[in-house]
Order: C-alpha cells, then structure tokens, then sequence
C-alpha cells in the first residue's frame, strides 16, 4: 500500500518508558499493574510474565491515550520466550492490537476484554499447520465481511504463516464503521466493514456498553497480554481526521 504524507506519521512509542499509555488488566482497577506486565526493555515494548506465578485469565490491555476514528496505524512486533504459566492452550503465540476499544475507564476489575475489533497476531508451531496471523476477532462486536453481515467471532486472513521470533509488520487502516483493512509485511491481507457493537466473547462488562447494533466508528487503541511474551516497536500512526475549519 503507497505512503503519503510521511512527515504527519506520530510515534505513539517514545522507546523509553510508557508515557501515554496506560494498563487495565483483568481483575484490576484501570491504570493498575502490579506485575509489571507491561514495560520497556531495551527499547522495545514488553509484554512480560517474569513476575506471574500464575496466568489466572488476567488478560490484559495496554491502552493508548488518545481515541481516534480515522487513521492508519503501522507497528512491529515478535513473539518471545515461554508462554506464561497456566495461561491457555489457545493463546500459546497469541497476542493482538485492539483497535475501536472502548474507554477503559468504563472496564470494571472483571471484564476480559475490551468491547473493540482485534487484529490478531499469530505466531506459527512448526507443526506443519497454517497458522496465518493479522486476523480479525470481534470481542462484544459484529463486523460485515465479503458483503453479509457475520457473528463469526475470529475470521482468518490470507498471510502467511510466520516462525519462530521473526519481526513482522503490521498496517491496519481504519475508516470509521465503514472499512477496517490489515496488511502484513506490505501486503493486504483482509478487509471488512459494517463495524457495530453486539454479539459475546466478552465477560465482565457494564451491559450498557454492549448495545446491540450500535455503530462503532471511533475508539481507543490497545496492545494485548494474553498469555505469551511479545515485543513491539515503531508504532505509529497516521491521523486521517479531516481538520475542522478555523
């Protein structure tokens, strides 16, 4: 996909420490981290369980300060290390940015996940299986794909399937309720639309905050903890909001 506008690019990521982003994890109050779940090491965003004894489901979240609705947003990341201890099969090389998420200030301690639209990362078990990541999952969302509107919680995209602790790239470019489309490495890999508010896969939350087909065409950015240690660098974004007229 063409870059334009290079020199609008942000750094959302200063690469020091974690000023404008903020934790909720689950079955703690927003802003609380006592495991130090997320931090920084040389350079790069950490998602580490160094200090965990046990997973226990404290799925987590790591939410960027501002909300935005229009807008293209890059990033790197790499699977590291061993997955957490007791943290499920499932999210063995598993991990995502959430993008549309509510206001983590409306999570309470129990909520899982945000009410948002996953682009899931996955890595490959060099089991010979395809395993392709940059999917989209749907936590408290319905999304439209290839024109019908769909339920399916996790639709897969067409990428590749990638080993071991490579650095990959991921693009997503955001438009509104209207298109959300991911790009792996430079390539286009899946796009949908008709993003609205509904549907499972999300516990814990304030039932107002799921009303069934609401448009969904703004929302926070967060980078997930779900399980295994993952790293994140160059995270940038791209605003396409139109400036209002002075």
């Amino acid at each position: 996909m063409p870059v334009a506008a290079q020199d609008k690019w942000q750094s959302l990521f200063n690469g020091t420490d974690l000023t404008d982003w903020q934790p909720k994890i689950r079955g703690y109050e927003f802003g609380e981290d006592p495991a130090q779940t997320f931090t920084v090491e040389d350079g790069l965003l950490t998602v580490s369980y160094a200090n965990y004894r046990d997973f226990d489901n404290q799925f987590g979240h790591l939410f960027y300060v501002t909300p935005y609705s229009r807008y293209r947003l890059r990033l790197e990341y790499r699977f590291i290390g061993e997955q957490a201890p007791g943290a499920p099969a499932w999210a063995f090389k598993n991990s995502g940015v959430m993008v549309h998420s509510q206001d983590p200030q409306t999570m309470p301690a129990p909520q899982d996940f945000p009410i948002s639209i996953e682009v899931q990362f996955l890595g490959g078990l060099n089991d010979g299986a395809q395993r392709p990541t940059a999917n989209m999952c749907s936590p408290g969302t319905h999304i439209v794909y290839q024109g019908e509107f769909t339920d399916t919680h996790c639709i897969l995209s067409t990428a590749p399937t990638i080993h071991d602790d490579q650095w990959v790239q991921i693009e997503v470019l955001v438009l509104g309720d209207k298109q959300i489309s991911h790009f792996v490495n430079g390539v286009e890999v899946m796009s949908y639309g008709g993003i609205t508010t509904g549907g499972g896969v999300v516990s814990g939350h304030r039932a107002e905050m799921k009303p069934e087909g609401k448009v969904l065409d703004a929302g926070y950015i967060s980078l997930q903890s779900e399980g295994h240690p993952i790293q994140f660098r160059n995270i940038e974004l791209l605003n396409l909001e139109t400036p209002a007229a002075q």
